[in-house]
């Protein structure tokens, strides 16, 4: 079937592009090369927060224009996966974070007592914590309800998806090094470790985009969210025993609630980096219209319905 639009990725950035389109009247179809559920959209930790994402400046434009959307969803928890949540980002001082920040209602300092051990400085926000899997249950419905299906198929390029579109949105995230194809696209590996929550209800977070191993502590309604790693250029996929071993070791630290908590899950995912994002408007062989829309690093969920509008401006809906 021909369509107006065919979106490449079935992750958060791509089903949010999808919904955004055809809420605003689009024929769309989706094609992913794995269902949403086993995207790394899936796997994160679903705090809103711009991490390792570049240019700051746009990031924290799509952020804010994001936070919009989320504040909204948050009105339904159950249905979009999306609530709010007080938590520290420890590290952090408001000189660190970009003008963003200045628009993010309540970013206070922490107080020493809010701090985890080891930690004299960090901040306090009440924002949006997402549990993916509900969150992409939800964006597959709208898009049904708007008429656009979701395909699982493998594309070889996008030329493909141009020859049955007017245009096509690239939202393959680490699957664009080939597609495009893009070398610099490259991994950013997360594992993490979920546990049963002993009754935490905020979240903490201590990370910098330059450090392989992070600290956070994530309370989902599936469990605790431990984290974690950001290894650039590491593809491995398989959860290694003695990095979860860490991760506990570290967010019980934190935490000391956590210790005893019963391991759930251990999983990993790899964040599409890219030097910069790109999104932009360009043409394929043969004149079809492609936004090319990837490369958000650890920052897919934060920035996606801003990116989304501005895909949709690109294409002009």
């Amino acid at each position: 079937m021909v369509r107006d639009v065919i979106v490449i990725g079935s992750g958060v950035t791509g089903l949010t592009c999808a919904v955004t389109l055809a809420e605003r009247g689009f024929r769309v179809a989706v094609w992913g090369r794995e269902p949403a559920a086993a995207t790394t959209s899936a796997v994160a930790g679903g705090l809103w927060w711009p991490y390792r994402i570049e240019p700051a400046d746009a990031a924290g434009r799509w952020s804010l224009a994001a936070l919009t959307e989320l504040t909204a969803l948050a009105a339904d928890p159950q249905e979009s996966g999306v609530r709010f949540a007080d938590g520290t980002h420890a590290g952090l001082t408001r000189a660190d974070l970009g003008a963003w920040a200045d628009d993010l209602p309540g970013l206070r300092a922490a107080t020493a007592a809010q701090l985890p051990a080891g930690f004299t400085a960090g901040l306090r926000a009440r924002v949006p914590l997402i549990d993916m899997p509900t969150h992409l249950r939800h964006l597959e419905r709208r898009l049904t309800a708007a008429g656009g299906p979701v395909e699982t198929r493998a594309l070889t390029s996008l030329a493909e998806a141009g020859r049955v579109a007017g245009a096509v949105v690239n939202c393959a995230g680490l699957g664009a090094r080939d597609l495009v194809p893009d070398p610099t696209v490259y991994p950013v590996q997360g594992q993490v470790v979920v546990v049963a929550n002993p009754g935490l209800t905020e979240w903490l977070v201590a990370a910098d985009d330059t450090a392989d191993e992070t600290l956070y502590v994530l309370p989902q309604p599936y469990g605790v969210v431990l984290g974690g790693t950001a290894r650039a250029h590491s593809w491995e996929l398989r959860p290694e025993p003695t990095t979860a071993e860490a991760i506990l070791a570290r967010c019980v630290r934190a935490r000391p609630e956590l210790a005893g908590a019963p391991v759930l899950a251990h999983r990993v995912g790899l964040r599409p980096a890219r030097p910069r994002v790109r999104l932009e408007l360009t043409e394929l062989p043969g004149g079809t219209r492609c936004v090319h829309n990837y490369g958000h690093g650890g920052a897919g969920v934060t920035v996606a319905w801003g990116c989304a509008r501005e895909v949709a401006a690109l294409l002009g809906a």
